[in-house]
């Protein structure tokens, strides 16, 4: 089976997910937040289900307890790290019988520096291993999208791109942009067939230059045209075999989406943010496509296992990943 232009969908209607969200936000009181794990999988079907490529749903098989087990070992690597550091600040603080035992200033700034530099690295590590359990957990025509991405390649990739964006004044930031995007798509998979990415830093560094140059006179909103290009950029130079993805998104679209959900949220104080979100996940959609000939039939199979950790960590440190795409 093949397709000339793969088109997307979103079925999801503001009032179904208005329920789903109302009984997650019930049981997640009633069970101290432990049911957060299993309302954010809930959440999670919701949305893949009500999503339509060339006339199929995706599907997510992500459990909410292996997100609770995810939670458990991350929250065991951060108490490990907190009794660390305060086993460091005694060490250091001088003699133990001492009326007020100081840490000397140099001392206390490494130790903090350290303490930083390592829940960065755990960050760092949680966007990786959370995008490789999403994907290993997605899939679209019975076959499973995964992701093989090493921690330590994006560790680097970061490190350099946030280096650089800092030395440059910010200047770095779209290059560095194409490349986070360049190692997340050519590292994703579907069954056992590549994603690539074949776009070019400096096609994004006018329009960011642009937008950065029109900041005050716009009253920053040159930047929803510059998010409008770059999904427009990224998307059109993602390929699957023969096809590529073309994204027809504008400034004026997404400014206009911006401004009625904040609208419907606001207006009904909070309680339209299910349509608010529906409305948003269908406007990706709808300006979404997948153009050329694939043949879908011939795509076989390939099982990538993931666990849940990097969703712990995220969570643990209160970060919002998703896989990316």
């Amino acid at each position: 089976m093949h397709s000339a232009t793969a088109r997307f969908r979103y079925h999801g209607i503001g009032g179904s997910l208005f329920g789903l969200m109302l009984v997650n936000s019930i049981l997640t009181v009633l069970t101290l937040g432990i049911y957060s794990f299993w309302a954010k999988t809930k959440l999670r079907e919701f949305h893949y289900s009500h999503t339509e490529a060339d006339g199929d749903r995706f599907a997510y098989h992500g459990t909410g307890g292996e997100l609770f087990r995810g939670m458990l070992r991350a929250f065991g690597i951060i108490l490990v790290l907190s009794l660390l550091y305060g086993i460091a600040v005694v060490v250091f603080a001088g003699e133990p019988g001492a009326p007020a035992p100081q840490v000397a200033p140099g001392v206390q700034a490494a130790l903090t520096i350290g303490l930083y530099t390592v829940i960065a690295i755990l960050a760092t590590a949680a966007v990786n291993l959370s995008r490789r359990y999403r994907l290993s957990r997605s899939s679209w025509r019975g076959i499973r999208f995964s992701f093989h991405g090493s921690t330590g390649d994006y560790m680097k990739l970061t490190l350099r791109g946030m280096l650089l964006s800092l030395i440059t004044l910010g200047l770095y930031t779209p290059y560095f942009q194409n490349q986070n995007r360049a190692f997340l798509v050519n590292n994703a998979r579907f069954g056992a067939e590549p994603f690539s990415y074949d776009g070019d830093g400096r096609a994004l560094f006018g329009e960011y230059l642009k937008a950065l140059l029109l900041t005050i006179p716009t009253l920053g909103l040159s930047w929803i045209w510059y998010a409008a290009f770059k999904h427009r950029f990224f998307w059109s130079h993602t390929r699957m075999r023969g096809a590529r993805f073309v994204s027809t998104v504008t400034g004026r679209d997404l400014l206009g989406l911006y401004v009625t959900s904040l609208l419907l949220v606001v207006c009904t104080f909070g309680i339209g943010t299910a349509w608010a979100i529906t409305r948003t996940h269908a406007f990706w959609c709808d300006n979404l496509r997948l153009a050329g000939t694939v043949e879908w039939a011939s795509i076989e199979q390939r099982a990538h296992e993931a666990n849940a950790l990097g969703e712990g960590l995220a969570d643990a440190l209160d970060m919002d990943v998703g896989i990316g795409l």
